[in-house]
């Protein structure tokens, strides 16, 4: 198994700590699927990939329908992304990505949690050549299925890496799910393989991956660190926040 399996085993899973805020990103993200494909999950594959995660995470019917209208609203401002790059103490990367219709409120707020912190907001390119953009796909495993062979036919849909994983929800249910890893131009065709052919579609989108060895650090820095990473996620401008650490279970 490559480096996506690595990332995904080492990161912390719990990127938004409560209900409310997994809705505020869904919602934000939506908005930006329809402004860039339109409101017809036909032909936008990015919003398909979003409703499934939206179900996933019992999102009400009524927060969805809340974010399409928003993005068909021209009185409403754009959402723009926007990754931000920067240096935590101890040499540790992070690249943040945001989701804001007021760059000038969040580049505020984000320098001012990497000074609180000891760290410093970096410029454009400074950490990004550090991770590789990736699009990933969670789905349901299907009963019988091969992962070998599945990954050999997914080769050709630009499917860079994948392998099953077990997942626990809040109520202690275990789901085996398959996580699927591509370059982020085979998106589409990845979704289409998956839909074609009988997956339960958990979520699909985007994320960094780091392509450099993750650095380990003392338990006293990592508390240092883990409050920085903790305001950039409490941020409801934050979608997602990735760094170089080491994990603390290593």
């Amino acid at each position: 198994m490559g480096r996506a399996f690595e990332f995904r085993k080492e990161r912390k899973l719990k990127r938004w700590g409560h209900m409310a805020r997994t809705f505020t990103k869904l919602g934000k993200e939506i908005t930006i699927a329809v402004k860039q494909g339109g409101p017809d999950v036909t032909g936008n594959p990015r919003l398909r990939a979003l409703m499934a995660e939206a179900r996933a995470e019992q999102m009400p019917k009524e927060n969805i329908e809340r974010a399409i209208k928003k993005a068909t609203e021209s009185k409403q401002g754009d959402f723009k992304e926007i990754i931000y790059e920067g240096f935590g103490p101890f040499g540790i990367a992070y690249l943040v990505e945001t989701a804001t219709d007021n760059n000038t409120r969040t580049v505020a707020n984000v320098r001012s949690y990497f000074n609180k912190c000891g760290g410093s907001l970096g410029t454009n390119g400074s950490v990004a050549f550090m991770f590789d953009r990736k699009c990933t796909f969670r789905v349901k495993e299907k009963e019988g299925i091969d992962l070998e062979e599945l990954e050999l036919e997914l080769i050709d849909f630009g499917v860079e890496e994948l392998f099953e994983q077990t997942e626990v929800d809040k109520d202690d249910n275990e789901t085996k799910v398959i996580c699927i890893y591509g370059e982020p131009t085979s998106y589409g065709a990845i979704q289409k393989y998956i839909e074609e052919n009988g997956f339960e579609l958990i979520s699909g989108g985007f994320e960094q991956i780091p392509n450099v060895d993750l650095k380990d650090v003392t338990p006293e820095q990592r508390a240092t660190l883990d409050k920085l990473t903790g305001l950039l996620e409490d941020d409801e401008d934050v979608t997602n926040v990735y760094t170089t650490m080491k994990p603390a279970d290593e």
